[in-house]
């Protein structure tokens, strides 16, 4: 796996490094110890998938407040997304700076979230599924939310027109 900074600290990129032939390729998604080399979360206690059937679903922008914290490891496996992540670590240099990319399950490119981020993304495409790996276990009591189109964060969402948002987005 190739690990590309982002101008967040702590915040990756994650490529794949294929190894292919006639038949397609083989890439490891996922490694306990380089992630460790990393300093980077490296345990992770479930894995989670997210199906949204029409273009321009927002999910997010949601995190989990101490002790529940959790870093993850998000993946488009079809279809394209907006990935976004939001600093809220209040010690950060980037305290509320976000950063947004495009995975889609061609680029086939991962975003390691680390913990104390919000996280969310949207749909580019109908028929959309993201799967991650979260390093803490769902927490209700722990749930908070930022919104989407908070203007001291400021977001720049691709499609802000006829969203398909709930209440708790």
């Amino acid at each position: 796996m190739n690990f590309i900074e982002t101008d967040i600290e702590d915040l990756y990129i994650v490529e794949l490094n294929k190894i292919g032939d006639e038949r397609g390729f083989f890439a490891r998604a996922w490694c306990e110890k380089e992630f460790s080399d990393k300093n980077l979360t490296s345990r992770m206690v479930q894995a989670n998938t997210s199906y949204s059937k029409d273009k321009g679903t927002l999910r997010g922008l949601h995190y989990q407040v101490s002790p529940h914290q959790e870093a993850k490891l998000m993946r488009c496996i079809k279809g394209a997304i907006f990935d976004v992540a939001v600093d809220l670590r209040p010690d950060s240099k980037t305290y509320k700076k976000w950063f947004g990319i495009e995975l889609t399950e061609s680029n086939r490119n991962m975003l390691f979230i680390p913990e104390g981020f919000a996280h969310g993304y949207l749909t580019l495409v109908e028929d959309t599924e993201a799967f991650y790996m979260s390093s803490a276990f769902y927490a209700p009591e722990a749930e908070r939310g930022v919104r989407w189109n908070d203007p001291a964060i400021g977001i720049e969402w691709p499609i802000t027109d006829n969203l398909n948002i709930t209440d708790k987005d």
